[in-house]
């Protein structure tokens, strides 16, 4: 009976954490660049009662008696698959359509981003809406000002398909330089860790990083007035909901049936 109880709570503990996970897919629903997670469970180390035995002249070989000790998170994955795309219309806005993740600086560290709503700040440094920097394609912030030559000569801006900057001033003359936004491509994009912020950084199981431009190198092609939208589903969030909750009532079912069966076995003393 004790062991069926530690059972059932590591089985309640299991589908907390899968709330947990499910939770905070469902809070992220509408966030620009949100990869949602998952939870997978595996059993747990079993006692074993009887070996198993090899077949013999005069008797078949049988099989391992075995009884389980509970499950545990296996692994809480994140999916990377791209999000729909939501039309804005504004220049700054930006999505990748395909493999790759902007570049930033945040904070003398550089992480990574699928949500490309981008600013200028009042230098003119292209920014996130945290103010990290966005980096090129050599891993140098973007200056607006610096490319224009005089930040206030600019009249009209647009980033093309390859995430190259152009600049023109009112009389349609171009203004910027050579300047194309950087992307990040990995060997495995699920072995990125989460920063918050719709951040991630790079891990010693993300593989290895290739810095190119936008579709290159297997990177998808950059839009200019679309942002990526959060690649969670609502009702495949409210089924595992529904999944954890049963499975959390019946691990605690566990629990009180096999309470009550100790206490038909201390009632045996009267």
């Amino acid at each position: 009976m004790i062991r069926s109880m530690y059972s059932g709570i590591s089985g309640m503990k299991n589908f907390q954490t899968k709330l947990d996970v499910t939770g905070n897919n469902i809070a992220n629903v509408n966030t620009h660049g949100f990869k949602k997670s998952r939870t997978t469970f595996q059993d747990m180390v079993s006692q074993q009662l009887q070996g198993a035995t090899a077949a013999t002249a005069d008797r078949g070989s049988t099989n391992a008696k075995q009884v389980g000790s509970g499950s545990q998170v296996g692994s809480i994955d994140t999916v990377h698959e791209s999000g729909g795309t939501q039309f804005t219309g504004r220049t700054l806005d930006l999505t990748l359509n395909g493999d790759g993740y902007f570049m930033v600086n945040n904070g003398g560290a550089t992480s990574y981003t699928r949500a490309g709503n981008f600013y200028l700040d009042n230098n003119g440094d292209l920014v996130t809406s945290s103010g990290a920097y966005v980096l090129d394609s050599n891993e140098n912030t973007i200056n607006f000002g610096d490319l224009a030559g005089d930040f206030d000569a600019i009249a009209d801006m647009s980033i093309g398909k390859d995430g190259s900057v152009v600049l023109t001033d009112e009389n349609g003359d171009t203004l910027s330089a050579d300047v194309q936004i950087g992307v990040a491509r990995f060997t495995n994009p699920e072995g990125l860790a989460s920063a918050g912020g719709s951040l991630f950084t790079q891990t010693t199981a993300s593989g290895a990083l290739t810095i190119t431009t936008a579709g290159e190198a297997g990177t998808g092609e950059m839009e200019s007035g679309f942002l990526e939208m959060s690649n969670v589903d609502l009702s495949d969030e409210f089924t595992e909901m529904i999944v954890a909750q049963r499975g959390f009532q019946a691990n605690s079912r566990v629990i009180t049936t096999s309470d009550e069966i100790l206490q038909e076995l201390v009632n045996l003393k009267r």
